[in-house]
């Protein structure tokens, strides 16, 4: 059994440490985020919405973004539907916001996917998955241990 590490108050009290750093100032930090709400209250909207922001380094509402190359997984659309979307919400897009309709399963290569498109897009802020169902597969685990392990699997994505 491997010993614990441990730190003691003092130590950490003056032991500088990096600070988080945030997509949305003060609202979103970098690492994973779930976003999970009721069905049809406007969820993708406002992922799109916060897609255009941090592609474009514009602020969401008046929260600062830190602008980068974004990847949106909208996984329930079609390009029609995102280019309907999109003219709704802006007359102006960036090129650093880039679109898929389809993707593999989280077992069955996704995070290859990801990971291949983080090597080629090395300043990117944010990927959103919309939605989590339909990257993961059927399990007759526990629904936290299904959980757990998907979101496990997404978190070492970005440690590319």
């Amino acid at each position: 059994m491997q010993k614990l590490h441990t730190v003691n108050a003092d130590t950490l009290l003056y032991e500088p440490l990096e600070k988080p750093s945030f997509v949305v100032d003060g609202l979103i930090p970098t690492g994973l985020t779930l976003f999970c709400g009721a069905q049809k209250i406007g969820k993708s909207w406002l992922m799109l919405k916060l897609c255009l922001c941090v592609s474009q380094g514009i602020p969401l509402w008046d929260m600062p973004t830190r602008e980068g190359d974004v990847l949106y997984l909208c996984l329930e659309d079609t390009f029609c539907r995102i280019q309907d979307r999109l003219f709704r919400l802006t007359d102006e897009a960036s090129g650093r916001l880039h679109f898929a309709v389809a993707s593999d399963k989280l077992s069955d290569g996704l995070i290859v996917q990801l990971e291949d498109y983080l090597k080629e897009y090395l300043d990117s802020r944010l990927i959103v998955i919309d939605t989590l169902q339909k990257v993961r597969t059927a399990s007759k685990d526990n629904a936290y241990a299904s959980d757990y392990g998907d979101i496990s699997l997404i978190k070492l994505a970005r440690h590319v």
